[in-house]
């Protein structure tokens, strides 16, 4: 039995083994990320790094790329931090073999090798494909969004963003008034210290930025005016067609010709059940027998009925509308930009809204990334093709690396109801569930309306997507969708939950970072002991 404790010996000296081998167990995720390094094409980190110059040496890229993303895979992104682990944690002190970088140097290299983390995040699904992972038999896709690195409050409308770019104008040119009377009345003797073309402007940076913000504000009003324009050129050729009585489809657009065209709507059809009438009663006093049932009375029609009800639900919108200096006049500005971060945008999420981007994940079925992107919409619908792109260039580079059809060969896209829009369920591609409800209703259609086989003939892609999703292996397949892609969103949060640098490429390039953490994890996780 133990008499004491053990003796803690703080000033005994000791040393560490010689070889830094010994520091970490073999199978330790440092060692990994190493050896996964030394394999890849790291020529894109060293375009952005300079040798040969006067100076001190400096770092080589791979061993900052694989602190870094050592650092991402423990969810840590501050370069001041992964500095200060540099000398106090041992997989830190062997990542950098001892020769610690500071926080300015990682932070640098992070933007200035940021174009090329893309190609390595695509070097490692690689090395994942030949290690027989990346299995495309199911891909889920599905949206996040991430904080940028700017306040919410920092956004300003596009009359703030005129006043200060404005005031910025004046004041460069006072300064260049005020600097050539000093001057003239040096008799052109003194010399100015003024760069050439400069216009006062100086070095801030937060001038630049509302400069951007205000170009930002002035192309987004642009682009809704375009979109405006083309909309009410859209709903003026509805209105004509309908006044000339060609059947028109879809709901009737808002907007100055809502109220015409459903006038002219109730005229198509009270003409055509009035036709229908007089048909009836010229059989009638012809003496013959007509088919079928008689026509109801005019105002009995359902389609009359409701074509009076839409015109007086048009009628009640244009007596509300709000005039032009009405309490409208007085909110805030529709279209605004942030003076932080220029490209970011507010994004709306349960929890209220943020200012930031939209990411996009496409996950395999063992739950590797095969393709992120980083998105201003702050709605998923547009960004479905793109990802079923990317994925599908993932999955090719990944068939040409193993020559595992069955593995690497993309057999279907599950996603939420975010995605779900005609064009997406009608594009080319791979074959593809999407859903068309909440979850719990979805499921509750599939339990009490259960569907078989294929869809019936002359079924909208709608209607096709809503029987397959009915089917029972339709249903088992996209309960799978949820247990795919949202744990790996999970992990991405908390690897990056909020964006370090600004600006969408940048946003971008840190995503593939973080993507590229994940899957390095994934690998080392499922590589045998």
């Amino acid at each position: 039995m133990a008499k004491r404790y053990r003796p803690v010996l703080r000033d005994q000296p000791m040393l560490l083994p010689v070889d830094m081998r010994e520091w970490l167990p073999e199978d330790h995720l440092a060692w990994f990320v190493l050896e996964t390094v030394e394999v890849l094409d790291t020529s894109g980190l060293e375009r952005s790094r300079r040798v040969g110059a006067a100076g001190r040496a400096g770092y080589d890229p791979r061993m900052l790329f694989a602190l870094l993303v050592y650092g991402y895979c423990l969810g840590v992104r501050s370069s001041r931090v992964i500095e200060r682990l540099c000398t106090t944690d041992v997989a830190f002190r062997v990542l950098c073999a001892q020769d610690p970088p500071d926080h300015t140097t990682i932070a640098r290299f992070r933007a200035e090798a940021g174009p090329a983390f893309a190609g390595l995040f695509t070097q490692v699904l690689l090395v994942a494909a030949r290690a027989g992972l990346a299995r495309f038999g199911t891909v889920a896709i599905d949206g996040t969004k991430i904080a940028a690195n700017a306040a919410i409050d920092a956004n300003r409308g596009g009359d703030w963003l005129a006043q200060q770019v404005a005031a910025m104008v004046t004041e460069a040119e006072q300064v260049d008034a005020a600097e050539d009377a000093a001057e003239d009345a040096d008799d052109g003797t003194a010399v100015s210290d003024r760069v050439p073309g400069s216009g006062g402007s100086g070095g801030s940076g937060r001038r630049q930025r509302i400069r951007a913000a205000a170009e930002e504000v002035r192309r987004e009003l642009a682009r809704r005016e375009a979109v405006r324009h083309a909309a009410a050129e859209g709903a003026l050729e509805r209105r004509r067609r309908s006044e000339a009585g060609e059947p028109v489809r879809g709901r009737i657009p808002r907007g100055p010709h809502h109220l015409a065209e459903a006038h002219a709507h109730l005229a198509r059809e009270i003409g055509i059940h009035q036709a229908k009438l007089d048909r009836y009663g010229g059989l009638l006093a012809a003496g013959r027998k007509p088919m079928g049932r008689p026509p109801v009375p005019l105002e009995a029609s359902v389609r009359v009925v409701r074509a009076r009800r839409v015109v007086e639900a048009a009628e009640a919108a244009a007596a509300s509308a709000p005039t032009p200096d009405g309490p409208a006049a007085a909110n805030l500005p529709s279209v605004v930009a942030n003076t932080t971060d220029v490209q970011s945008r507010i994004m709306p999420t349960r929890k209220g809204f943020l200012q930031g981007y939209n990411a996009q994940l496409a996950v395999t079925s063992d739950h590797l990334i095969a393709a992120v992107a980083v998105s201003q919409s702050t709605t998923d619908q547009s960004l479905l093709l793109p990802m079923m792109h990317a994925a599908g260039l993932a999955a090719a580079r990944c068939y040409a690396t193993s020559g595992d059809d069955r593995a690497h060969q993309i057999g279907t896209v599950l996603a939420d109801a975010g995605y779900a829009s005609d064009a997406n369920l009608a594009a080319a591609g791979p074959q593809r569930l999407i859903a068309l409800a909440k979850r719990r209703d979805q499921a509750k259609a599939a339990t009490t309306e259960p569907a078989s086989g294929p869809p019936p003939a002359g079924s909208t892609p709608r209607q096709a997507m809503d029987h397959r999703l009915r089917t029972r292996e339709g249903a088992a397949l996209y309960k799978r969708r949820g247990a795919t892609v949202e744990p790996v969103i999970g992990n991405v949060k908390r690897i990056l939950d909020r964006f370090a640098r600004r600006g969408l490429d940048a946003a971008a390039s840190e995503l593939h970072l973080a993507a590229t953490a994940h899957n390095l994890k994934r690998i080392h996780r499922a590589a045998p002991a």
